[in-house]
């Protein structure tokens, strides 16, 4: 079950089918141009066999945007040869606005080919709020643990997000609750606590420094409020019982981001690493190339590799 994804997102890598160069990211006015990335996305997900994230459909869903599907997942499963049953749950960046092909499927195949199963997760982007993608990460971790026999894996999972991605992934590491045991949904029954955070270029935060990108200190991205701020800022809101971190980024980003969200973890005594490189920029992926800024840094790149050994170190690579 699901063997055809594999052969299906290979086929969709070498044709570079996620990738929007980035001189291609605005319309003629000048405006990020949302609809071809949605549509985009979804035209290339068709003929993947695709797991709804809600059988009978997600909570206040309607019909806001013609351009988004209800949020399912894309199960990758891990290579034959391989014996590694923690499932990697990957979210692309894009701002909550679009879908960024390079962190999502490209990075999924990327973690394949290390050993893991993965799953992509498409979530809810705007008009739907920042708090309806936590849901669906929510939902979407408490799904692969549900139905494990399914997925043929063991039930850990490591959340992993790049940008909004990232927010996101470190949000679903800080909000998270036990299943309800009660429950008529077995899917619900399931905790949503993820085993694992891999925050690529996400540790970003509306209340510990100026907004980044020269936003507004009232965003929709990071909190019309100062309430809604503190509450979406992973800095803020470690817990005792945190998963670990792996957090890392560029220069291109204010150091003190990762930084921030590596003192709280150590204030909680939550294990974690952080690296912070030199080289390469925001959006960068897996800085093989393969993204949309056609970027490719040998150095950077070395984060996925760092990565894989800590997940190991963590006993999620098994």
């Amino acid at each position: 079950m699901f063997e055809n994804n594999i052969a299906l997102l290979r086929d969709a890598i070498e044709r570079g089918a996620f990738i929007i160069p980035i001189e291609r990211h605005r319309d003629e006015h000048g405006a990020v141009n949302t609809k071809q990335f949605k549509q985009n996305w979804e035209a290339q997900m068709e003929a993947f066999e695709r797991v709804p994230l809600w059988e009978k459909g997600a909570p206040e869903w309607d019909a806001r945007d013609e351009f988004q599907r209800q949020p399912y997942l894309v199960f990758i499963p891990a290579p034959k040869t391989s014996t590694v049953r923690t499932v990697i749950l990957i979210a692309h960046g894009g701002g909550f606005e679009i879908r960024t092909g390079c962190e999502g499927p490209n990075a999924a195949w990327h973690f394949h080919q290390l050993g893991y199963p993965t799953a992509i997760l498409t979530y809810r982007l705007k008009p739907y709020t920042r708090m309806h993608a936590i849901a669906d990460m929510q939902r979407a971790v408490r799904l692969l643990r549900a139905k494990r026999e399914r997925f043929g894996i063991s039930g850990k999972v490591a959340v992993m997000g790049f940008s909004a991605g990232g927010m996101l992934a470190a949000n679903c590491a800080t909000h998270f609750e036990e299943g309800n045991a009660a429950s008529d949904d077995v899917v619900e029954r399931e905790s949503c606590r993820p085993d694992a955070a891999v925050i690529g270029y996400g540790a970003l935060t509306g209340v510990s420094f100026p907004l980044p990108f020269m936003m507004p200190q009232s965003s929709d991205m990071y909190g019309e409020t100062m309430q809604e701020r503190l509450y979406l800022a992973p800095e803020k809101n470690i817990r005792y019982n945190s998963p670990p971190f792996f957090v890392w980024q560029t220069l291109s980003d204010d150091g003190r981001y990762g930084m921030s969200l590596a003192k709280a973890l150590s204030d909680a005594a939550i294990p974690y690493e952080l690296h912070i490189f030199e080289g390469a920029v925001h959006g960068v992926g897996v800085a093989d190339g393969e993204n949309d800024l056609g970027m490719k840094s040998p150095h950077v790149a070395r984060w996925t590799q760092l990565c894989d050994e800590w997940l190991a170190l963590h006993d999620l690579k098994d």
